[in-house]
């Protein structure tokens, strides 16, 4: 992928505005950001169901609102370390567009700060060189009072995870 395309891909999430509004929250010291509108609740942990056999991404479903969805880690995605249940951790229930269909998907945090507004100017594509993290996971860094906030591309996370748990499966 050329500089130019990488530039403007990252800038794709702000659909042309100057600013996005997003959530801000925190998973093993680093701070991620997802848009505001696809934010359904902010929930205390709730009791856990373990699905026998499933990836370690989304191991358990959680009952909300009558409906079983699935709690997703995307501290494994990012190689992080699975972080400790603290009494500042969130599930943020997000509503998804996987492979065309509107799908709930509970997320675990470790702490969730606020609705913020993040400026496209302050963006910039992630580093090809680097990372920790594959570069196609995050959607941009944005630059706020000298930290970088990570904005996370969950259709790219949730879709490979589907991907490999169905490679892992066939």
């Amino acid at each position: 992928m050329s500089e130019a395309t990488q530039k403007a891909d990252h800038r794709a999430i702000w659909n042309g505005a100057d600013e996005l509004s997003v959530l801000t929250f925190c998973l093993n010291g680093e701070t991620f950001a997802i848009e505001a509108v696809i934010v359904q609740e902010i929930l205390d942990l709730l009791p856990e169901t373990s699905v026998p056999g499933s990836l370690p991404f989304v191991g358990s479903v959680i009952n909300f609102r009558g409906k079983v969805i699935p709690l997703a880690d995307i501290r494994v995605a990012f190689g992080m370390e699975a972080g400790n249940v603290t009494i500042d951790s969130r599930i943020v229930v997000t509503e998804l567009d996987l492979e065309g269909q509107t799908t709930l998907v509970g997320m675990r945090t470790d702490k969730v700060f606020e609705v913020t507004s993040l400026p496209v100017t302050a963006s910039e594509p992630p580093p090809i060189v680097g990372m920790r993290w594959r570069p196609d996971y995050i959607h941009a860094l944005v630059k706020r009072e000298g930290e970088f906030i990570i904005l996370p591309n969950l259709q790219a996370i949730f879709s490979s995870q589907q991907n490999n748990a169905l490679q892992a499966t066939g």
